[in-house]
């Protein structure tokens, strides 16, 4: 028997609704492969910022740093700035705990339909590797003469040897695992510094990686061939902000952002990872109970598979596949009009 000490961080909004539901999911397969799991939940959220003046507390990296993982929900709410909730959190944990790779994988299910004619259920399939804690994120800069006419900011992008690297190395490795395909994006022709920076350690961790086939393209070519080929893609990584666009526009090909997952991984395991689905915290459905768990459960999927645990993990992934596929059971944002609690049902009853 296996445990696994995991921090639960419900967050804001439906976060609070989904991450039950990821638990239960826990839990089930968890029974199944001999591991369990203890929890410890956290009420850290834009409430307790309204509240205490901060989203967690000062020693709050200590307390997270004895766990094997980190589950989170949702972040954001209306009265508290995007800024303050992200940088608050999310940012000092990834930073704090070095998650430098963002993982986003893309799938389109059957069952679940596509916004793309062209975008057919086993076709598409492939992974956002998004660096996750420099480049165009970070704090380097400021604003002068507020509200001045002359007033100015200044936000400086900071891409490094060792931070570019490593993304890429796992990128790779990732590739050479899956279709060994690899597409960078880039935009060396316009950002004058630190793209053509990017493109040259792409070209020489490329050399270290033989078996995969690389190419790059132009963020703005590639956002439009996510829409027009997104079935040629296996392995795309990208800087954190190309990433980051990257990744969302694809869970919108992939036919709802409500199923898309992500993990915050330190591949080296000096601290733990963290999981979320990519969602958010979304106000206006929020207390309903009609949030699609979908993300948060693919999500866990992807904790149990960092963990060591792939067979488990892909039972959940199967799972998920079976229901969308043989299931008439929807919530909202797929065409349906099933609850959190009844989908949750739903899928463990095929798990």
């Amino acid at each position: 028997m296996t445990n696994h000490r995991i921090a639960l961080i419900p967050g804001d909004g439906i976060g609070t609704e989904v991450v039950p539901a990821a638990r239960r999911v826990l839990d089930a397969v968890g029974a199944r492969h001999g591991i369990t799991f203890t929890y410890r939940s956290f009420d850290w959220s834009c409430e307790r910022y309204l509240r205490e003046g901060a989203m967690m507390p000062d020693d709050g990296l200590d307390q997270l740093r004895e766990h094997d993982a980190i589950l989170l929900g949702a972040v954001g709410y209306p009265g508290v700035p995007d800024h303050a909730s992200l940088w608050g959190l999310l940012i000092p944990i990834r930073r704090g705990f070095q998650q430098y790779v963002n993982l986003r994988p893309i799938r389109v299910f059957e069952g679940v339909r596509s916004p793309l004619r062209t975008a057919e259920p086993g076709a598409v399939d492939f992974v956002v590797v998004r660096e996750n804690v420099e480049g165009e994120y970070s704090e380097i800069g400021g604003r002068m003469n507020r509200g001045l006419p002359e007033e100015m900011a200044v936000q400086e992008a900071v891409f490094t040897r060792v931070g570019v690297n490593r993304v890429l190395d796992y990128a790779f490795g990732l590739a050479a695992r899956r279709g060994g395909r690899l597409t960078s994006a880039t935009k060396s022709n316009g950002i004058v510094h630190t793209m053509p920076f990017w493109d040259e350690l792409v070209a020489e961790r490329a050399a270290h990686h033989p078996g995969v086939s690389w190419d790059q393209e132009h963020i703005d070519a590639l956002a439009a061939k996510f829409v027009l080929q997104p079935e040629r893609f296996d392995v795309v990584v990208g800087s954190n902000l190309f990433g980051d666009i990257l990744s969302d526009l694809a869970a919108a090909v992939a036919g709802s952002i409500g199923i898309a997952p992500s993990g915050n991984l330190n591949p080296t395991r000096d601290f733990p990872s963290m999981f979320e689905p990519v969602h958010g915290s979304a106000p206006d459905i929020a207390g309903r109970g009609v949030a699609n768990p979908l993300g948060a459960i693919w999500s866990a999927a992807l904790m149990l598979d960092h963990l060591g645990h792939p067979e488990a993990a892909a039972q959940v992934t199967d799972a998920i596949a079976a229901v969308l596929a043989k299931s008439t059971v929807r919530t909202g944002d797929l065409g349906g009009t099933a609850s959190t609690e009844e989908f949750t049902t739903e899928l463990l009853s095929v798990l």
